[in-house]
């Protein structure tokens, strides 16, 4: 990845910070995305700069969809070329969709897809002037098979796997690419606080709980950050050129379907 500049959403732990790890090691200059400063900043101290690169980070807020973009509009403007985006944002809370609130869903809606859709107006001039984009969305396997009491996430990690296989099939030809990995259950904050609001409601330990979860794989184990951030940093490369508009699920072969 030498010579690519990368910027990675929430990077500040479990997969988005993986992802920056893995591609730092690999040449690529970073700039890391999310609001903790202070997280940020520790990040940072750990990318490698073998290469020569140096990175960068941004604070903003999710949370604020507006505001995110006037940040990003003000801290790109000085950027020659971007080539590779990295959508990653905390899940919605768990919970049946059935009895969630309207809120929910928009909340959701615009930390995740609206967000999304935020970055990649502002990345893809860069790309386009660099005649490289890869564009990665980290989302769920509940696009293939909906995960029970996850019914926000399943239905806003639904809407943006067909926005990005949308946007597959209008930047191909600028030789940008658009494809969504889908982590399994992975070893992160968000896996942990799923096993402890099952361990409130089960009467098993959280130990017992992401135990289960792995069991639930063919591999009889949870996923790690690194290895969804080895696939992550696949197609960013420039070895998957030509893969455009999939959906890679990294779930140790959980989901049922192809």
């Amino acid at each position: 990845m030498d010579g690519k500049t990368a910027l990675i959403a929430g990077s500040t732990q479990g997969i988005g910070r993986a992802s920056a790890l893995e591609m730092a090691s690999l040449g690529a200059r970073v700039i890391l995305l999310a609001r903790n400063e202070e997280k940020l900043e520790e990040v940072k101290k750990e990318l490698n700069t073998g290469n020569s690169q140096w990175h960068r980070f941004i604070v903003a807020d999710f949370s604020k969809p507006q505001v995110l973009r006037e940040k990003l509009e003000t801290e790109l403007a000085d950027e020659a070329e971007l080539h590779i985006l990295v959508n990653n944002t905390g899940g919605p809370p768990a919970g049946k969709a059935s009895e969630a609130d309207v809120d929910e869903f928009t909340k959701a809606f615009e930390m995740h897809l609206i967000c999304n859709h935020h970055l990649m107006t502002l990345c893809t001039p860069l790309m386009k002037k660099a005649g490289y984009g890869r564009i990665i969305n980290v989302i769920s396997t509940s696009v293939k098979q909906p995960l029970p009491n996850l019914g926000v996430s399943n239905t806003i990690r639904g809407a943006v796997a067909n926005w990005a296989k949308t946007l597959a099939n209008e930047l191909g030809q600028f030789n940008i690419t658009v494809n969504n990995v889908l982590p399994g259950p992975t070893n992160t904050a968000r896996l942990e606080a799923i096993a402890e609001r099952k361990s409130k409601s089960g009467g098993k330990s959280v130990e017992e709980v992401i135990h289960q979860m792995g069991n639930a794989t063919p591999m009889n184990r949870v996923g790690e950050p690194e290895e969804v951030a080895n696939a992550i940093a696949f197609l960013a490369s420039p070895a998957a050129s030509y893969i455009n508009g999939i959906n890679l699920p990294v779930d140790g072969g959980r989901t049922s379907c192809l």
